[in-house]
């Protein structure tokens, strides 16, 4: 990972992008920098996450709720102010959010399993 200058991000200026769950939809806007990937993240309501993810991530919940499921079966609810943080293949899970839900989400290579 380079180093990173001091800076802001207007979100209001990043373009969200659109992506389809198994039900629902994500929109996301995206912050790259090298090996580092800063995301807005809303879900809407009813979305279902199309796949079982393996990648590390930090995500923290700013507004609304919702689930984090483990294909082992095990749910972790998560509401405004709650952080959840995985390193890359210590599990595979996916989003749930019934009622619609805010995210601030943040990965890349720092998170490898090692």
């Amino acid at each position: 990972m380079s180093n990173i200058p001091f800076q802001t991000i207007d979100w209001a200026s990043i373009e969200k992008t659109e992506h389809q769950g198994e039900t629902g939809t994500a929109w996301w806007q995206t912050v790259q920098f090298t090996g580092l990937r800063v995301r807005l993240v809303e879900y809407s309501a009813g979305y279902i996450a199309d796949h079982w993810c393996q990648k590390g991530h930090l995500v923290h919940c700013l507004e609304g709720e919702f689930i984090s499921e483990l294909s082992m079966g095990e749910k972790a609810i998560l509401a405004k102010g709650d952080t959840y943080i995985v390193s890359d293949d210590c599990s595979s899970h996916r989003s749930i959010s019934p009622h619609g839900v805010k995210l601030l989400i943040v990965d890349g290579g720092f998170l490898r399993k090692t």
